[in-house]
């Protein structure tokens, strides 16, 4: 429907060109110098507002000392005893280090888990052996010492959520307007660059993604979604994927199109799947298996592109399983609650992991290996703390790397060139020597969308996707796409701080952790700082796999905002449900120390 209109327009246009030349020129000029200020007309407001607005804790309970001072419970799941590290600090010498954990499910009931404590634990007097279930008005003693359980008062919740009512996230439309013209005046470029070679698949995919921005943030926004800035992100970095297909092979951006279609969905659908952690731990195994299956798949009946065993081919199009292994890897290795304070074991872990880079290793994949063992140190790490146990499998890591090496010397020789690219620059260096020659052509603000040469060389679009932001867009544009991603991993560990669940938290780090270390991978690898392992750039790289990836893994970045109603993995029907239940249960229990009646009157409301 819309082909015949745009083509007419396409044509009208291209008529204008060919009778005024300098038009293009002129339009050229003007452009190169507009586009970065637009980019961080976008970018501004989405970057500020996930960095600068502080973040106020959910409180989800409390647990009262003797002389009732207040320890608030701002997690699911709240680690008690002596070290600094603890949620709830207690500073007496029975209580261990990790004494013990407090823990809300699902149905909205609290567990208490006894963690090896020295001193012992016990519910109402009753020693806990390794979990018990506790209610508001309950006595909890830990080494000797009581606390009461008790719900939020009226008063400090309603202090809380003014607070939080005035950390509502940023207004994103108009960096969506600014985006929108960014999204124009980049069409109308590369049109004009590709002169009568030029086809309607430009216009007519640059307009889809405008639709389907503005209809996401209708949709949302209709549903009273505020929290954009994320979306902004990504859109925006969809936009300069888009733009680098049209330069370089603009016959898949139908296939590219799509893959943002499909990346969105996946983001829609995972982010609402996150909303119940009941759910999520079901499902662990199931994606574990999927992560093994997709990799094991691939190297049966993969195809080798690039030196690595990691395309199958159906129907024509080439499909990367090791992308969307990615994801399952991180949710089945971050849904681990049950096992987080019975059991600090990461055996089954390290486990999923070593089938997992073995198969890679014999895909000849050493990049995606390679995230895949840095995301297992970030999720191991935040599981266990244990820095011994973690330098102990980095050493094991790198004697199987040079056991690899040893029996596979062909291997070394992909890594030849790295750091003397230009002594090689005929033979292993070609790709990194024209990608740098390419940047430093393009400057600051770039050489025109389309007007590249960079393209022409393998991998151009992918693994070198830098280069050509920078030859095409220039380095403004090619720094703003590097600290978007950036923003995005500082967003996950502020956000993680007073983040609901450990496993919000793990799968947010370990997510924003992947997507940083693969984005030096390619940044880096592409310049000659790191040896070119042929990673994508999150978002940025043509290819369908690695689109919906990037979109998948920002899923778990958008579940860990606790922010009011700035995320729809976050059920806001809960929220209005524990502010009625704290107003109901506040007052009457109150801290009963002396004479049990909390006890008795938690009884009876029960």
């Amino acid at each position: 429907m819309l082909t015949a209109p745009l083509q007419a327009v396409l044509d009208l246009l291209l008529s204008l060109l060919a009778a005024h030349p300098l038009l293009g020129e002129w339009y050229m000029a003007f452009a190169r110098f507009l586009f970065p200020v637009l980019a961080f007309l976008v970018l501004f407001r989405a970057i500020r507002s996930l960095l600068k607005i502080p973040h106020t804790p959910e409180t989800w309970g409390q647990l009262s000392l003797p002389n009732g001072t207040p320890l608030l419970l701002t997690h699911w799941e709240n680690i008690i005893g002596r070290g600094r590290m603890a949620d709830i600090y207690l500073n007496y010498p029975s209580i261990s280090r990790q004494h013990a954990a407090i823990c809300r499910g699902e149905n909205e009931s609290w567990t208490l888990y006894d963690l090896g404590s020295k001193g012992g634990t016990a519910v109402n007097g009753e020693p806990v052996a390794e979990s018990a279930t506790v209610k508001l008005g309950d006595t909890i003693t830990l080494g000797g010492v009581p606390l009461i359980f008790l719900p939020q008062t009226v008063a400090e919740r309603e202090e809380q959520e003014a607070k939080r009512r005035a950390e509502r996230p940023a207004t994103l439309w108009p960096s969506f307007l600014w985006l929108t013209l960014f999204q124009v005046m980049a069409c109308l470029e590369l049109t004009i660059a590709a002169g009568q070679e030029a086809t309607v698949a430009i216009p007519l995919f640059f307009l889809g993604l405008t639709v389907l921005m503005w209809g996401y943030f209708a949709v949302l926004r209709a549903t009273r979604c505020v929290g954009f800035e994320m979306e902004t992100i990504a859109f925006f970095l969809s936009t300069l994927s888009l733009s680098v297909t049209a330069s370089s092979a603009p016959g898949s951006l139908f296939k590219q199109f799509l893959a943002v279609v499909l990346g969105l969905a996946l983001f829609l659908v995972l982010g609402l799947f996150l909303r119940d952690l009941s759910r999520v731990q079901k499902n662990r195994w199931l994606m574990a298996a999927g992560a093994i299956g997709l990799l094991g798949i691939t190297l049966l009946f993969g195809s080798s592109k690039y030196g690595a065993v990691n395309w199958i081919s159906i129907g024509g199009m080439s499909f990367q399983p090791s992308e969307i292994a990615k994801i399952c890897y991180i949710f089945a290795g971050s849904a681990t609650l049950e096992r987080l304070f019975r059991k600090r074991n990461l055996t089954l872990f390290i486990v999923l992991t070593g089938v997992c880079i073995g198969l890679l290793g014999l895909m000849s994949d050493f990049g995606t290996a390679a995230i895949f063992f840095v995301t297992f140190l970030v999720i191991a790490y935040m599981r266990s703390g244990d820095f011994a146990t973690l330098s102990l499998i980095c050493g094991g890591a790198v004697f199987g790397a040079g056991i690899i090496v040893k029996f596979k010397p062909y291997i070394l020789n992909r890594f030849a060139s790295w750091g003397h690219a230009w002594e090689a620059a005929s033979t292993t260096g070609y790709q990194q020597t024209r990608t740098m020659s390419a940047a430093a052509s393009g400057g600051l603000l770039g050489m025109g969308a389309g007007n590249g040469w960079l393209h022409k060389v393998p991998a151009a679009d992918t693994d070198l996707v830098f280069g050509m932001l920078c030859e095409e867009w220039g380095l403004l544009i090619a720094v703003l796409a590097v600290i978007s991603i950036i923003t995005l991993a500082f967003f996950a560990a502020r956000a993680c701080r007073i983040g609901r669940s450990s496993f919000y938290c793990l799968a947010a780090c370990a997510a924003a952790s992947l997507l940083v270390f693969q984005t030096c991978l390619n940044v880096f690898g592409s310049v000659d700082l790191l040896p070119l392992t042929g990673v994508t750039f999150p978002f940025v790289s043509n290819g369908g796999s690695a689109m919906m990836s990037a979109w998948g893994l920002l899923a778990f970045l958008k579940a860990t905002d606790t922010r009011e109603n700035a995320s729809f993995a976050i059920q806001r029907k809960q929220q209005k449900k524990l502010t009625a239940e704290a107003r109901h249960r506040a007052e009457p229990i109150g801290n009963p120390f002396d004479t049990g009646a909390g006890k008795e009157r938690a009884d009876e409301e029960d």
